[in-house]
């Protein structure tokens, strides 16, 4: 790859939207560097000279903050400060031919299945013996697991299946041996994450492995906390709560959105499954697993949502006292069935939806987080910010969930578990003492 420079080349990864992108940008530092070429993540220091931009196409607004990154990048090289800008990820996947018409400045675009291609561009070979091996970008002490990749499903408003196409579990050995080389790296938080955690298995074993593979992967020396994220409602895997229950590393823990409440929606978002046979479901689920943190996200805007269909969303949460809630806006997005529809909740109305129901969550969230106070977790020191150390108990995942701030004198390390009093309780965040 000739460049303008005379210096040796440093790639620059950025990646937007999810925790699947982060995994895929990890590996692709992980191959760069085991071809001896220099790369970083998120680089502030700008002394590179490259740049990979690692994008997301999931949403209009993801879609936005991606193009505008690029746009970015490609000014930096026509002002001669980079001299190359190469594109990856979803939504150069999904719309490759028009941004090479609308973005020339771009060497490249790649889809998100076409790494040797992108590291061929870079001047690195694909070395397919590095299974599972990557360079870190989040902090030493934790890190996402992919343990599939692409969706048989076929929700109405998803584009995912058009961006990563269909679901393909990786092996249980490869995983575990994953996670092995991650805790000699220091990790001690692995979270498992796929566009769908529960179908795992299902294509390569013929049936669910997931209870299977957190046994093995509980069984890993030094692992100390296993996390799910992004279970599928329907036909739910009831044995992975099993296991959940019977093993201390995995934490009392499910992230599982359910993107609505009101039958009308749920059957016209394809999810397959009935308000009644959710509730159900997560009746079952705390029963099974008592004080389990249940964390679920939902949409708000849909073609042809009412009133009703808000005013029954907020009585399910009501009902519910789910722990943690996430609320997206509906994006109408093209090559999905839902696009076939009618978009007919304006973009203003779409947004005081979402709002009013995380009101009613914000007041569920700062109860729940209230009976905490006196109580004593296990919590894992994530940082350090303005002279306070800020931690998570195996009820909150990364960046999505509250935080809880450490009051000490003592000096913590970054990743290592304290014992902490909760003593003060906002809205979404705890206050604590190590005891």
């Amino acid at each position: 790859m000739k460049t303008k420079s005379l210096r040796k080349n440093k790639v620059n990864i950025i990646t937007l939207g999810c925790s699947k992108n982060m995994v895929d940008s990890e590996v692709l530092s992980g191959q760069l560097a085991a071809n001896e070429i220099a790369v970083v993540h998120e680089n502030r220091k700008l002394d590179h000279n490259i740049v990979v931009v690692n994008t997301c196409g999931f949403i209009e607004k993801a879609k936005e903050e991606s193009i505008n990154t690029i746009l970015e990048q490609v000014e930096l090289k026509e002002k001669g400060k980079l001299d190359k800008v190469f594109v990856t990820g979803c939504l150069s996947h999904r719309y490759k031919d028009s941004l090479e018409k609308e973005i020339p400045g771009v060497d490249a675009f790649f889809g998100t299945m076409e790494l040797p291609l992108l590291l061929k561009q870079l001047e690195a070979d694909y070395k397919a013996e590095l299974l599972g091996e990557r360079l870190l970008a989040t902090p030493s002490h934790y890190a996402y697991m992919k343990i599939s990749e692409g969706c048989n499903r076929t929700c109405s408003f998803c584009a995912i299946p058009l961006m990563r196409g269909a679901h393909r579990s990786r092996s249980i050995p490869d995983l575990v041996k994953e996670a092995e080389d991650l805790v000699k790296k220091g990790v001690k938080e692995v979270m498992l994450i796929a566009q769908e955690l529960t179908y795992y298995g299902l294509d390569l074993y013929k049936e669910r492995k997931l209870a299977e593979l957190m046994q093995r992967l509980s069984d890993v020396k030094g692992l100390e906390w296993i996390r799910l994220h992004y279970a599928y409602p329907s036909k739910f895997p009831m044995d992975i709560l099993d296991v959940m229950r019977e093993r201390d590393n995995i934490c009392n823990y499910l992230d599982m959105p359910l993107q609505h409440a009101s039958n009308a929606m749920l059957k016209a978002m394809k999810r397959q499954i009935t308000r009644e046979e959710m509730e159900d479901l997560v009746a079952a689920i705390r029963q099974t697993v008592p004080g389990i943190c249940l964390r679920t996200t939902l949409i708000t805007g849909f073609p042809g949502e009412t009133r009703d269909d808000v005013e029954e969303l907020k009585g399910f949460l009501q009902r519910q006292r789910f722990d943690r809630v996430g609320i997206f806006t509906y994006s109408h997005e093209e090559g999905t069935s839902g696009f076939e529809l009618t978009d007919d909740v304006p973009a203003e109305e779409k947004e005081a939806r979402a709002q009013e129901i995380m009101e009613v969550q914000q007041e569920i969230s700062l109860e729940l987080n209230q009976a905490k106070t006196g109580k004593i977790f296990k919590t894992i020191v994530d940082k350090k910010e303005s002279g306070r150390y800020l931690g998570r108990t195996e009820f909150d995942s990364v960046e999505v969930d509250n935080e809880v701030v450490i009051n000490t004198k003592k000096k913590l390390t970054i990743g290592e578990f304290v014992n902490v009093k909760i003593t003060k309780a906002y809205d979404y965040d705890l206050e604590g003492e190590i005891v």
